[in-house]
C-alpha cells in the first residue's frame, strides 16, 4: 500500500469562504386563524346518531291458528290453589257495621267477627272487662300510649279452644296500631303468633292463608271498619 501524495492531500485542504457568509435566517410571521376555522368554537368529535322511528301499533291481536304441539305450556295448571276450595268462613265483603261470609252469614249491628276453626263468631272486644276507659268512663280500644289494648276476656275462646291456631290475623279497623305488650304477651302465652294489619288486609289474608294451610292453623279477629275510639 502506498501512501497518498502531496498533491492529493494539498487537493483535501478547506477552501476559504470568498464572501460574507451566508445569513440562514429566515423572518417568521404567526398565522392569522381563518374565520371559518375560528378556535374560539369549540371541536365536537361526537356524532349524535339518529334514533329510529318509533313503530306502529299492531294491526290485529290475531296470532293465527292455536298450535297442537305438546310442548306449550298451560298456566292454569301452575295455580296450585286454583282447585282449592275457599273456606266457608272466608270474608265476602267488610262492611262499616260488620262483615258478609261466604256462608251466607251476615254479621252486622257493629259487631266484629271471630273466626276459628271453621267458625264464625260475634265480637265486641271494646265489652270485655278490664280494658282501658276513655275520660267519660267508656271502654275504648286504646290505651294512653297510642297502644291498642284489650282485656284478657275478649280472647275467651282462645283459651278455650284446641287445638290452638298457629297463627291469629287481627285486623284492627280501618287502620293499623301497635299492640300493648300485655295484649301480645298474653296470645303468646297461648302458643299463638299475631299478625296486626288493618281490616281490610287482614281478611284479604285470612282468605288466602286460611285456603292454603287450612281453618284450623289460621284464625281471624276483626274490627269493622266503622270502628270508632269513644272521644274524650
Amino acid at each position: 500500500m502506498h501512501p497518498p501524495s502531496l498533491s492529493l492531500l494539498s487537493g483535501l485542504r478547506p477552501l476559504k469562504p470568498r464572501g460574507p457568509p451566508l445569513s440562514l435566517h429566515v423572518p417568521f410571521h404567526r398565522a392569522q386563524p381563518h374565520p371559518l376555522h375560528s378556535c374560539s368554537r369549540p371541536i365536537t368529535t361526537s356524532l349524535k346518531r339518529p334514533y329510529p322511528p318509533p313503530s306502529n301499533p299492531p294491526v290485529t291481536t290475531n296470532r293465527g291458528p292455536t298450535s297442537d304441539e305438546d310442548t306449550q305450556t298451560d298456566f292454569s295448571t301452575l295455580d296450585v290453589l286454583g282447585n282449592s276450595p275457599a273456606p266457608t268462613t272466608s270474608i265476602d265483603a267488610c262492611l262499616s257495621h260488620g262483615f258478609h261470609l261466604d256462608n251466607g252469614i251476615k254479621i252486622g249491628g257493629g259487631s266484629g267477627c271471630l273466626l276459628i276453626a271453621g267458625e264464625a263468631f260475634g265480637w265486641k272486644p271494646w265489652e270485655a272487662d278490664g280494658g282501658p276507659r276513655d275520660k267519660q268512663g267508656r271502654r275504648s280500644m286504646q290505651n294512653g300510649k297510642g297502644q291498642w289494648e284489650v282485656g284478657q276476656k275478649a280472647w275467651g275462646l282462645l283459651d278455650v279452644v284446641w287445638p290452638k291456631p298457629d297463627l291469629l290475623i287481627l285486623g284492627l279497623g280501618p287502620r293499623i296500631l301497635p299492640i300493648s305488650p300485655e295484649t301480645r304477651r298474653f296470645i303468646n302465652e297461648l302458643g299463638i303468633r299475631v299478625d296486626v294489619q288493618d281490616t281490610r288486609n287482614a281478611a284479604a289474608q285470612f282468605n288466602l292463608l286460611a285456603t292454603e294451610r287450612g281453618t284450623s292453623e289460621v284464625a281471624a279477629a276483626l274490627i269493622p271498619l266503622g270502628w270508632k275510639e269513644p272521644s274524650g
